[in-house]
């Protein structure tokens, strides 16, 4: 079939003979792929890798023992294809999504000549936490071949059904949106709270649309680049450009005015930088809570305790999803508390597959203040 396998750093290629999926135990199936959206993950794969593909080329992914080439895409949408014999909650022809992540319970899916079957469950999967998963991988990261392909197989405690209302291209959005949603849904944020988003990339606007379903009150998007918030202003929401104080305290001061009841009660870091991580607190009310979604460089930075201690603060992480998040983001779609149109917005180019690299890798990588999210089908457009 094709497939866009990943090699190694800049070194990505179309294929016609990627090897068909086939399932291997009772509850697999396998999709035919509509659509995949290139996530910020696949362009560091691509530019920085590997990365979570490492595994897979130094002797093995933890989990399925999967080695290089395999295909990129973990954001994908498709229709059920061919079920196996232990699959009761689906059947051929349902539309579905895709949770991706691969923990501990997946190594199961390959029994054949994989050494680290019987390797212990990881005290993280055990606390029922496998979306931080200690050997956490993802298909289409290293894990299994994903979805910039025709088709992939997966688990059916994976494959999550949404209905045919829901347009498939909307739907490969769902996962970008579960990684927004689950960062709202841990945060506590109740309805009619206020909330604080830092940086207005593709996450950042994913953010504002999870706090749209979760009903947030007052939304404020504080975003330097002026492309990036007209994108952002254009979900109904309040922006912010930072560069325009003279110093980062004076910007905090005057983003936290804009709360108008002393500070925000959330803020949600999807930038990842110095500059970030103190507004995040900065702009806080007592008792207000930071929540970081950025990926961040293993370095260290700069935090002062006291920063959140002296007004009851907190400050957490928030890492990928669980199905939970994915059947609630689907929910909020079918009911309109996320509207689709605000989703539609995030899609700024649909590319064949065979020309995923020149129109979707470098595109992106060239042009990404006016772009958000490419989307990949195998199909004709």
């Amino acid at each position: 079939m094709k497939g866009l396998l990943f090699y190694d750093k800049n070194d990505i290629k179309f294929s016609n003979d990627v090897k068909e999926p086939k399932i291997k135990v009772p509850d697999e199936l396998i999709i035919d792929i509509a659509y995949c959206g290139i996530c910020g993950s696949d362009l560091h794969e691509y530019l920085d890798g590997p990365i979570f593909f490492k595994k897979a080329s130094t002797g093995g992914d933890e989990l399925s023992n999967e080695k290089l080439p395999l295909c990129l895409g973990h954001e994908f949408s498709g229709t059920v294809r061919e079920i196996g014999a232990g699959v009761t909650t689906l059947k051929p022809g349902d539309h579905v999504v895709v949770e991706a992540g691969a923990t501990c319970a997946d190594r199961r899916r390959f029994p054949s000549n994989n050494p680290r079957i019987n390797t212990a469950t990881c005290d993280a999967c055990i606390a029922g936490r496998p979306n931080v998963c200690h050997y956490l991988n993802f298909c289409g990261l290293g894990f299994s071949d994903g979805g910039l392909s025709e088709r992939v197989v997966t688990s059916e405690k994976h494959a999550i059904p949404i209905p045919k209302s829901i347009p498939m291209d909307i739907a490969a959005l769902i996962e970008p949106l579960s990684v927004a949603w689950h960062a709202v849904r841990l945060s506590g944020l109740r309805e009619g709270d206020s909330a604080v988003v830092l940086g207005s990339g593709p996450i950042g606007l994913a953010t504002v649309l999870a706090l749209q379903g979760h009903k947030a009150g007052k939304i404020v998007v504080s975003e330097p680049a002026e492309v990036r918030r007209l994108q952002a202003a254009n979900f109904g929401v309040e922006t912010f450009n930072p560069f325009e104080y003279k110093s980062l305290q004076e910007g905090i001061d005057a983003l936290k005015a804009t709360a108008g009841t002393g500070g925000f009660q959330y803020s949600f870091d999807a930038s990842g930088v110095q500059a970030s991580l103190d507004t995040s607190i900065g702009v806080l009310a007592a008792g207000g809570k930071a929540t970081n979604i950025a990926i961040w460089p293993d370095v260290n930075k700069n935090f002062k305790p006291m920063s959140v201690t002296l007004e009851e603060k907190s400050y957490c992480g928030s890492m990928c999803y669980t199905r939970l998040d994915f059947e609630q983001v689907i929910e909020a779609i079918h009911t309109g508390n996320i509207d689709m149109k605000n989703i539609a917005q995030l899609i700024t180019g649909k590319v064949k597959l065979e020309d995923a690299v020149e129109k979707g890798f470098k595109e992106l990588i060239n042009n990404k203040d006016h772009n958000i999210k490419i989307l990949i089908t195998p199909r004709d457009i």
